[in-house]
């Protein structure tokens, strides 16, 4: 990415003076678009397009996994990148730029580029920053934008009020993770009051997996092993698998969750094969003593405290061992 001018960090910014004066305004999110990710690009996309009718505003990510198809926009998202067009603002959600995919060639051309973020491990370096570590997700700092103003709060209604809620919940394991705090309870209480089905929302994006997901789900659990006397479980699930089950790396969402909550596991490690010698790594840690991101970093990935992730190259032998190094070094500083 072209380097730029930093002008914010953390202070709030107002999204609307930011991009005002756009004609072209494009939002993009990370690979592998998880929860979090789809509520702030597209509560940002809903938001904008109330705010500027007449203005060409795009959401650029992969396409995210089924259960999020009834979000407002989710059916617009920018999937051709081959048209060669220069936008005035493009925001990163969720990300740093590097993650964002093909859509990086619009970000480096970008007349302004503007970075929404949440993650600790996130330094920043658009021309306008606005990163919240001590946010529970992205689109709880989405959120926060749009309330500021009151005449922005008022374009608040029930379809963006769901979408923020999606991603509060994904990025917080529904209010269960530590960087769930009382501003983020307050925030959901507002979110709710617009009059969603929540429950249903949670059970069908969060919870609720398809026969083939279960399967896979239920295999890795049976290949998990622990290390470090039983305080690090790992599992693994190879192309091969993925193949046999029909299935696609959307499929493996939540299984780290559940290595996790295995009882005497402080670390969950779940590993999975994207290429010949190219391993997805997800990361958990049951305490803030553990700290995964900065294992994460070390690998050119990032993410939180207790929630990280990354890819190394290798063969799985050598990614595990080169993970467990790393872990080492966490886990004797917990001592």
């Amino acid at each position: 990415m072209l380097q730029r001018m930093q002008k914010n960090r953390g202070t709030m910014i107002d999204i609307v003076q930011e991009c005002r004066g756009a004609a072209l305004i494009g939002i993009a999110g990370h690979v592998n678009p998880d929860g979090d990710c789809v509520g702030s690009v597209m509560a940002l996309w809903q938001f904008l397009k109330k705010v500027f009718p007449k203005v060409q505003i795009d959401a650029m990510i992969e396409q995210p996994p089924a259960i999020f198809d009834f979000v407002c926009g989710v059916s617009e998202i920018v999937t051709d990148y081959s048209a060669e067009k220069t936008y005035d603002v493009m925001i990163v959600a969720d990300t740093v730029p590097d993650r964002c995919g093909e859509a990086i060639k619009y970000i480096d051309t970008a007349k302004k580029v503007i970075n929404i973020d949440h993650h600790i491990s996130n330094r920043g370096g658009c021309d306008v920053d606005h990163i919240v570590p001590g946010a529970s997700s992205a689109a709880e700092v989405v959120y926060e934008l749009i309330a500021q103003k009151e005449e922005y709060k008022k374009l608040i209604d029930k379809e963006l009020a769901q979408t923020l809620y999606i991603g509060i919940i994904h990025d917080s394991g529904v209010m269960q993770y530590s960087n769930t705090s009382p501003k983020t309870l307050r925030i959901v209480a507002e979110l709710i009051s617009y009059g969603f089905d929540f429950p249903k929302l949670i059970d069908e994006t969060f919870y609720e997996k398809t026969e083939v997901q279960s399967k896979l789900l239920g295999k890795a659990l049976m290949d998990a092993y622990t290390l470090f006397d039983g305080r690090v479980m790992i599992s693994m699930t190879d192309l091969k698998t993925l193949r046999e089950y029909g299935a696609d790396k959307k499929d493996l969402s939540g299984i780290v969750n559940q290595l996790r909550i295995v009882k005497g596991v402080d670390v969950a490690v779940y590993i999975y094969e994207v290429g010949e010698q190219s391993y997805k790594i997800s990361m958990r840690s049951c305490s803030d003593d553990i700290d995964v991101s900065k294992v994460s970093a070390h690998f050119g990935g990032g993410g939180h405290v207790r929630a990280a992730g990354c890819n190394i190259d290798g063969t799985y032998e050598e990614v595990v061992n080169s993970l467990m190094e790393q872990l080492a070094l966490q886990m004797e500083d917990d001592r």
